[in-house]
């Protein structure tokens, strides 16, 4: 009873961020390309070109444009200057369900004459909705054809021919993704920050500079005396790194690796500095130059060949520098966090494997979105990223409830990965001031691990948004996801090799040097992706690959103590079943332990087969028990729910901090309490393993000496008695009735 009768505030919290199946009206199954998604239905119109325009005003028209006007829905091309060709080779979609007129108009204006509504028309082409052909998208292309065009009285004109194509398709035609949507349109005109595309982030290699010694350094005579050094200073792009300080001499040694992150192809070019100066004031002694084609690579961690570059100092023509560079293709470069990411293959392509398999998803619709913008309404896209593979579905323009349907396909490497599905507002609609950022509506992320084999899955995800106001629900996200393999062998075969490639083992880099190499790899997708059309944000790209995931958080310490505790719970469970037989709680359940423990002892070749059976029986007894659905995000797990408004205001700080004066005392005393408590527990059992280690050292002759004398007695004692003997001995004196217990060991002491 005591189940039953919670609270119906917690309950309807708990079944709002809960995942719910859904049955879709999708084609699955069926020999489509698109069996994933819900089909829609387009009427599609290419404008190819035009030619012998003239206008009422003059007799060649100036700028003319062509609009595709369906009823309400009115599709604009851009506007030509009549010195150019007049080619537009531009798509518009009309999504049928929302078309309510019979006639499709198009119509060719002038935009020089836009004063004057009767010399801004020049012709136009009418076409009956119900007798536009349709197209399967096995077919070819449908060829388009010259029109003459008409007056406004449906006269044909002497002059005045335009190249169009109508045709009624699905959004598996392939003029779907780059055209002009009804439903994505933010103006008349084609925009490109409403289309979908698809993104490849670059190959990525690290870097490595080891930068050994300099020779035949010239030293200058500058104000400082001994308190300037030497340091190397290394510039790639952007990026400056700078390697420890020496002393001052002819010869510095350094003997340190600088490491980078570059992608393909290797176009720039790395400069080595050497710096002499101090913390306030530093000049270079000489530079050297050195291509990245010219940069030796390897697989492994064969040492390569140093080499020595002269400096570019006319001071001292006969300085050189000690070099020794390599591009390391044999490690994964990381640009997600490790138990989040969608790919761990090596950087060079000699080293990777084939597929196992192939990764569907279906990005069918939301509902219930919250509005992001003043107007009470959201222009909503969704990016998902899988390996180096990214995805942006068109822009849904003023829709709580948009409809994507659109199905996206990657290869698949390794079971053990995550995609990531995240919804955003375009902030780059807006019609009066300047773009905004795109601000994130919800996240989703799936291990593909958790997939059935040729299954389809079809849930709808909640999309959870943790702002500086709490936790909150967004909307849901509808997805069809299917995983699918030719070989189960090879797929299986995958669990058998470690997560990374090997060279992360052979010579593993350090958590900071991860951590900014990271940030170096995210820099440059960011770059990258800029340089798209339509372009994916800076902060698109950062929330996408965690950048802020290594930044010390309250309610993220919480989380992932209790993912510790978690797995130490099966100790604990085994510690407390001991004690529950070492006290008698039942007689029965000590007996049968106690024999089961001499069958063990006087047949030991049973332990590994008894272990084994265990295991079988508890997987076995679990199956009926196993998840039937994807896992996705827990609000009570990431103790989402319980965050209070100043751990809110450490988690959405920047770095470093906006914070000042008090509050920034505040939150420094926090931490040191916090510190104070882990160093306590850090000395207990750094404390602990000294009294372990003292019984040998002679620190404290009295423990030594028992403990030595202990050893003796021992060695004795086990050379004398078997050991099965012993131990069911031992045994059976510690599982001895309380009643037959002595006073203090009576005391439970377990």
């Amino acid at each position: 009873m005591a189940n039953k009768s919670k609270n119906p505030k917690d309950q309807k919290q708990q079944e709002d961020f809960s995942l719910k199946e859904t049955n879709p009206n999708i084609n699955a199954g069926r020999a489509t390309t698109l069996d994933l998604v819900e089909q829609m239905q387009f009427l599609f119109v290419r404008v190819v070109k035009a030619k012998n325009l003239s206008s009422k005003s003059n007799s060649c028209c100036c700028n003319p444009f062509v609009e595709a006007r369906i009823g309400a829905l009115v599709g604009r091309t851009r506007s030509l200057d009549k010195t150019e060709n007049l080619e537009w080779n531009q798509v518009f979609a009309f999504a049928k369900d929302k078309i309510q007129a019979p006639m499709l108009e198009i119509l060719v204006k002038d935009k020089k004459c836009v004063e004057d509504n009767n010399k801004v028309f020049i012709g136009k082409l009418v076409f009956v909705v119900n007798d536009v052909p349709m197209r399967a998208s096995p077919d070819s292309p449908l060829a388009p054809e010259w029109y003459k065009l008409e007056d406004h009285n449906g006269s044909k004109l002497n002059q005045g021919e335009l190249m169009v194509s109508v045709w009624m398709g699905t959004q598996a035609d392939e003029a779907f993704p780059h055209a002009w949507h009804s439903d994505s349109a933010s103006g008349y005109e084609h925009s490109t920050n409403t289309c979908s595309n698809v993104y490849h982030s670059p190959r990525f290699w690290y870097l490595r500079v080891n930068v050994i010694q300099a020779q035949n350094l010239k030293l200058k005579t500058t104000n400082g005396g001994s308190s300037l050094e030497f340091y190397i200073q290394a510039f790639l792009g952007n990026l400056a790194l700078r390697s420890r300080p020496v002393r001052i001499s002819q010869n510095p040694v350094w003997n340190e690796d600088l490491m980078f992150v570059v992608a393909e192809p290797f176009d720039e070019s790395l400069i080595l500095s050497i710096e002499v100066g101090n913390q306030h004031k530093h000049e270079s002694m000489g530079r050297c130059v050195i291509p990245l084609k010219n940069v030796e690579r390897r697989i492994d961690d064969a040492l390569v060949e140093s080499v020595w570059y002269n400096l570019e100092d006319p001071n001292s023509p006969e300085a050189r520098l000690h070099v020794r560079a390599s591009l390391d293709g044999g490690y994964h470069v990381l640009d997600e966090v490790t138990h989040y990411s969608s790919d761990f293959r090596p950087s060079s392509k000699s080293l990777s494997q084939p597929n196992i398999g192939v990764l569907e998803l279906g990005i069918l619709n939301a509902i219930g979105l919250s509005p992001m913008k003043k107007e009470n309404r959201a222009d909503a896209y969704c990016v998902a990223k899988y390996g180096p593979k990214w995805v942006r579905t068109r822009t849904i323009v003023d829709s709580l409830c948009p409809k994507w349907n659109e199905q996206y396909t990657w290869e698949v490497f390794d079971p053990c990965t995550v995609i990531t599905i995240v919804v955003f507002d375009n902030g780059q609609l807006l019609q009066e001031g300047k773009p905004a950022e795109d601000k994130r509506i919800g996240k989703v992320r799936i291990r593909l691990s958790t997939l059935e084999t040729d299954r389809i899955y079809t849930h709808s995800y909640p999309l959870i948004n943790l702002t500086n106001q709490g936790v909150k629900k967004m909307g849901e996200i509808q997805l069809a996801v299917r995983f699918s393999c030719s070989s189960l062998l090879n797929v299986l075969q995958t669990y058998t090799q470690p997560l990374l490639p090997r060279m992360h083992y052979i010579s593993p880099l350090s958590i900071f040097q991860l951590d900014s190499l990271r940030n170096q790899a995210a820099a440059i997708t960011t770059l990258r992706f800029r340089r798209k059309e339509p372009p994916l944000a800076k902060e698109v790209v950062e929330y996408m690959l965690d950048v802020r995931e290594n930044v010390w958080s309250m309610r993220r310490g919480r989380a992932q103590f209790r993912r510790i505790a978690d797995l130490l719970s099966v100790v604990v469970f085994i510690c407390k079943w001991i004690n529950h037989v070492h006290s008698w709680k039942s007689s029965v359940t000590t007996i049968a332990s106690y024999i089961i423990f001499l069958g063990v002892i006087f047949c030991p070749q049973m332990i590994l087969v008894t272990m084994f059976s265990s295991l079988l029986l508890l997987g076995i007894w679990r199956y009926r028990t196993r998840p039937r659905h994807p896992s996705h995000m827990d609000i009570q797990f990431s103790y989402a729910h319980t965050v209070t408004n100043e751990e809110l205001e450490e988690e959405f700080d920047t770095f470093p901090t906006k914070f000042t004066g008090d509050n920034l005392k505040k939150k420094y005393d926090r931490l040191r309490g916090i510190s104070g408590r882990v160093l306590a527990v850090m000395s207990d059992l750094a404390t602990q393993g000294e009294r372990v280690q003292s019984l040998l050292t002679w620190r404290d002759p009295r423990a030594t000496s028992l403990f030595v004398f202990f050893c003796f007695v021992a060695a004795i004692v086990t050379y004398s008695v078997p050991f099965r003997f012993l131990v069911s001995g031992l045994v059976a004196y510690w599982l001895r009735p309380p009643r037959l217990r002595g006073i203090f060991l009576s005391n439970n002491l377990f």
